[in-house]
């Protein structure tokens, strides 16, 4: 009693998904690669990018650092300086009378290429954040290939339950009708009813799984409603050939352009152990005689203590780890994209034997099995067999096709400038 409960309940629950999805998939509009490449803004001459905080925020912070060039361009501000003397005192100074005004004009004198040092150290900068704003929107892009990919599988894998579940309704029926006659054992039609009853609850779970998938492309855009649907098809994502022969990749930028500006810091921290004088000149006025005379100075710093020995120290420390993380970065990109290109070949192999050779002999293997069952001439366990083995078939070409679209994305994430 309990399994024929259990078995009315996924046919029950089937039932409504498959009489809601005609109306879900009405709603949804249909979203293509390229679409969902425009709505995210990676592709070329897209405003959407402007609000999506995937690349806002790294090109804030590119803007940010250009604004910074700016900033160490600009000289020390000259200082002006009032001083007043032999104001309220006792006896001859008491009063106003021998007040003595002094105003001054001063000016420090950047010595030891500090202002060089420092718009370098910023440009330096400001090229690293530049490079790692492309970097986001790479890293946003192979984003949406994977996900769009992974959504595509689901798809396929929806229209192959599908497949299943009508294929083992007929078997079903067939079952039934030669039970009926005598033909075939109850036994056989319970058989036949389990297999329908685990067709449907897979489609249930691949259904599941499509939306999953679907609403995590939708959320690289910020879709709140309803997660757009897209084709049970694989999109066609060339890896660029400028990957596997030339190692300029982003990544690799990005570690060279740490490495640029930790040397250009150092730079920056030694021009400041040199001390900047400051140069004044003013007018004193004696209020008791009315008279008025130029002053010139000048003071200078002693670095008897600090010489910005430590932030010289700290700045080649920072040097050293990002060479080390420069390496790191080169040897981690060789072998990545020797991974990928050994999976996306693999994957393109799979794919030509599956598609080409082993999906129409077992299309072929199934017709005729089918054709031998309705005739008497097969048990239904070589039909459930032969059907077995060509679905596992068509799994193996989903996932292949899916490895070999991961790949693709994952190559165009490596090559890209």
């Amino acid at each position: 009693m309990f399994a024929t409960f259990r078995r009315s309940t996924l046919v029950a629950g089937s039932a409504f998904a498959m009489l809601v999805q005609p109306a879900i998939a009405q709603e949804a509009p249909v979203v293509s690669l390229e679409e969902a490449l425009y709505l995210t803004g990676v592709a070329d001459d897209v405003t959407s990018s402007a609000t999506n905080p995937r690349i806002v925020g790294p090109r804030a912070e590119s803007e940010a650092a250009q604004a910074l060039v700016g900033q160490a361009r600009l000289r020390p501000n000259p200082e002006v300086s009032l001083e007043v003397e032999n104001i309220a005192g006792s006896g001859a100074f008491s009063g106003l009378s021998a007040t003595e005004y002094t105003l001054a004009v001063g000016q420090r004198i950047e010595l030891g290429g500090k202002r060089g040092a420092r718009v370098e150290a910023a440009q330096a900068q400001a090229q690293l954040a530049n490079l790692r704003a492309d970097l986001a929107g790479a890293e946003l892009g192979f984003l949406v290939r994977e996900r769009y990919v992974a959504a595509a599988a689901a798809a396929l894998r929806v229209e192959l339950a599908r497949d299943v579940v009508e294929r083992n309704q007929e078997l079903a029926r067939i079952a039934g009708v030669l039970v009926e006659v005598g033909r075939e054992p109850p036994l056989r039609a319970l058989r036949a009813e389990a297999a329908l009853a685990e067709a449907r609850a897979e489609l249930q779970a691949a259904e599941a799984t499509s939306l999953a998938a679907r609403t995590a492309l939708a959320s690289l855009w910020g879709e709140q409603g309803t997660p757009p649907l897209v084709p049970g098809a694989f999109p066609s994502i060339e890896p660029p050939a400028g990957v596997l022969v030339s190692a300029t990749g982003l990544q690799l930028q990005v570690a060279r352009a740490e490495s640029t500006a930790a040397a250009a810091e150092i730079d920056r921290e030694r021009s400041l152990r040199i001390p900047d004088p400051v140069v004044s000149a003013g007018v004193k006025h004696f209020e008791e005689s009315n008279d008025s005379a130029f002053l010139v100075g000048v003071s200078i710093p002693l670095p008897f203590w600090n010489r910005n020995q430590g932030n010289i120290a700290a700045a080649e420390a920072r040097l050293r780890a990002a060479n080390a993380r420069e390496a790191v970065a080169l040897a981690d990109f060789e072998q990545a994209v020797s991974r990928a290109r050994a999976q996306y070949l693999a994957a393109e192999a799979r794919v030509e034997t599956l598609s080409a050779t082993s999906i129409p002999q077992a299309e072929e293997a199934l017709r005729l099995v089918r054709i031998g069952y309705r005739n008497g001439r097969f048990p239904l366990i070589e039909v459930l067999s032969a059907a077995e083995a060509r679905d596992a078939i068509r799994e193996a070409l989903i996932a292949a096709q899916e490895d070999q679209g991961q790949a693709a994305a994952e190559l165009i994430r490596l090559a890209a400038q």
